[in-house]
């Protein structure tokens, strides 16, 4: 499993090509049966349009993947609103584009071309975020070396994910696979070994 991307909130784009409108919204899933229902509610939304193609990818290795044309001729829609999703490295993320008919045909290129720019529309307007490979490490210290610890994870491939003050200082620490050694290390070094690390789970987090 490689390091890849979610969307961590929706979006909403729009292209105009010969009269045909077309309305992306991108949105985060984690089921198939949320895809059906968001699906279901956009085209109650857009009762009146033509078209409601769509594609979706679902699981950290993309174990299912669907699109759909709704009519459009086979391979111009859901195929390329498929690509951009795997192109642009995410998963968990539904892709609906809306068309209204403007009068036109646009042929096969251009609507090829116009369901990509719409997807792209979309997908620039959603809060998208890198998931890479990493740990989550308890890391517990006594208050005078708590301070040295913190600032030492102020660098690129950390993230200090929350801290409890109590009788001690406990900070919940994401990093990434490629840094770990090396902040186990640095922690050791700047609290003299007093400082106490577990290694709490293993998995993508956001960095």
């Amino acid at each position: 499993m490689d390091d890849h991307y979610v969307l961590i909130s929706p979006g909403e784009g729009e292209i105009t090509d010969r009269k045909s409108r077309f309305i992306g919204h991108a949105m985060p899933i984690a089921s198939e049966a949320e895809a059906v229902t968001l699906i279901e509610q956009i085209k109650r939304k857009y009762w009146d349009a033509r078209h409601n193609c769509y594609a979706y990818v679902i699981g950290e290795n993309g174990e299912i993947s669907r699109c759909s044309d709704d009519g459009e001729p086979s391979g111009t829609a859901g195929r390329p609103i498929l690509e951009c999703i795997n192109g642009a490295g995410l998963k968990g993320v539904l892709v609906v584009v809306t068309r209204y008919f403007g009068g036109t045909l646009l042929g096969t290129g251009g609507l090829v071309r116009a369901y990509t720019q719409a997807t792209q529309a979309a997908l620039n307007n959603a809060g998208i975020c890198h998931m890479r490979h990493g740990s989550r490490l308890s890391v517990k210290s006594d208050y005078n070396g708590a301070e040295k610890i913190r600032r030492s994870l102020e660098v690129p491939d950390v993230r200090i994910e929350d801290t409890q003050y109590t009788d001690i200082v406990t900070m919940t620490v994401i990093v990434s696979g490629e840094a770990l050694e090396q902040i186990l290390d640095t922690i050791t070094q700047v609290s003299a070994g007093r400082a106490e690390v577990q290694i709490t789970e293993n998995g993508f987090f956001a960095l």
